[in-house]
């Protein structure tokens, strides 16, 4: 080119040149979903093919996860069709994984509209290391504040439109979709889990936001969605209006924000709170509270489907001297020994154990009836009187069983049991009183 003058070449020419200078061109006929590969050199002479797909195509340069090939879920796939239109040119940044030592390129997009009806020219090329660490920098530092955020986009619900969306797992650039946020909506609603859809649809109806959200205002869901690889994590989805002078100027910033790590920690911890409140820290059974909401349960669950439930309450005997004679080290022992006891009488059945208060003990029994129950408490009974309770020895306990009947309130049942329960006590203890 030195040796010639500029006004020397030709219009054919100077394109040879550009052709040269290009690692792929591409013809795309998107209404057919077709491409064409005019050119291909380096990385894409294998990485593309000549004729294709156009949506392969699309999914090959960036609709998988950032700097690597691995294919994201169907779910997301959905979104390539919207890649059809291609409004004036429109450049873009892209990372892909090839060659020979199957190693990631950072790739340059540029799309040229062709005037026949949705064709267009794709121009590629692989950026140069220099090219790359100045982006690198930048995006290190881009991606230290953002890389909580999978997706956000820019919403105008008057329009129906949506624009400057980002896919931080694809790619740090913003991408150009043709699709409308009622489509974008009726799309996403299907990636987030079952439970959550319903206020997932509440909270994105666009005349929810607009009713609902004022100018400036921002508000948030905490839900599971799936992520680009399919599985299910905690997200928070952010909604904030645009502060404009215009009260029916509706414009939103959606977000996705990824906090599975940070919700599961928090669930953990709440676990652990929850378990302590209803929890007693001697024998690991129920708590009075714990067993009480039980006991509660059981007797809705009777009230409003009818399954029988009954109710064993226990009393260790003469536990008092055990404490007053070998120290309450040695209570305590006793108490996990037989409280050791009940959780394995209650193994195989629908039944809750609670320590109702010092030496009294519950349990409660779904789907047994009287008759079925009262030979289980005899077996018990009989259990802890040939238990060798370690250095106190032998002990006994009394027990009273009842069932709940139709009309019972919590406190006809609890008074039926504990009746039952002390009518053994009275009649000489180790016994099973039913009422």
């Amino acid at each position: 080119m030195s040796n010639k003058a500029l006004e020397n070449y030709s219009v054919e020419e100077v394109l040879g040149l550009l052709q040269d200078s290009y690692d792929a061109v591409v013809l795309v006929d998107s209404k057919e979903h077709r491409y064409r590969s005019l050119r291909r050199k380096g990385v894409f002479e294998t990485y593309i093919d000549e004729y294709g797909d156009y949506h392969e195509l699309i999914q090959k340069l960036w609709f998988h996860l950032y700097d690597t090939n691995q294919e994201i879920t169907d779910d997301y796939k959905a979104f390539i069709s919207f890649y059809d239109e291609y409004e004036g040119k429109y450049s873009r940044r892209f990372k892909i994984v090839g060659g020979e030592n199957n190693k990631p390129y950072t790739g340059q997009m540029t799309v040229y509209p062709l005037k026949d009806e949705k064709k267009y020219i794709f121009v590629l090329n692989v950026l140069d290391d220099i090219t790359t660490v100045d982006d690198l920098m930048t995006d290190k530092k881009v991606h230290t504040i953002q890389n909580t955020f999978l997706f956000s986009m820019y919403v105008d619900l008057v329009r129906d439109t949506t624009n400057s969306i980002s896919i931080t797992e694809i790619s740090e650039d913003t991408v150009n979709y043709n699709i409308k946020y009622s489509q974008w909506r009726s799309m996403v609603v299907g990636m987030i889990w079952p439970e959550d859809k319903e206020q997932f649809l509440q909270l994105t109806d666009p005349e929810y936001l607009k009713k609902n959200l004022a100018p400036g205002r921002t508000t948030t869901f905490d839900c599971q969605m799936k992520n680009l690889e399919g599985v299910y994590i905690w997200v928070k989805l952010i909604f904030s209006r645009t502060k404009t002078t215009m009260p029916d100027d509706f414009r939103f910033v959606f977000m996705v924000q990824n906090i599975h790590e940070h919700a599961l920690e928090i669930m953990s911890t709440l676990k652990v709170y929850e378990n302590r409140a209803i929890t007693d820290p001697l024998t690991g059974l129920y708590n009075y509270g714990g067993i009480k909401t039980e006991m509660l349960n059981a007797i809705d669950m009777f009230n409003k489907d009818s399954v029988p439930v009954s109710l064993i309450m226990l009393d260790l005997d003469f536990f008092k001297n055990v404490n007053d004679t070998y120290g309450h080290s040695a209570g305590d022992k006793t108490l996990k020994a037989f409280a050791d006891i009940l959780i394995e009488t209650a193994k195989g059945k629908r039944a809750s154990v609670g320590r109702w208060g010092g030496e009294e003990f519950l349990i409660v029994c779904s789907e047994k009836t009287l008759e079925e129950l009262s030979p289980c408490a005899e077996e018990l009974r009989k259990n802890v009187e040939e238990t060798d309770f370690s250095e106190v020895g032998h002990l006994t306990c009394s027990i009273g069983v009842t069932q709940i009947k139709e009309g019972d309130s919590f406190d006809d049942a609890f008074k039926r049991v504990d009746k039952a329960l002390y009518e053994s006590k009275n009649n000489g203890r180790n016994r099973v009183t039913v009422l």
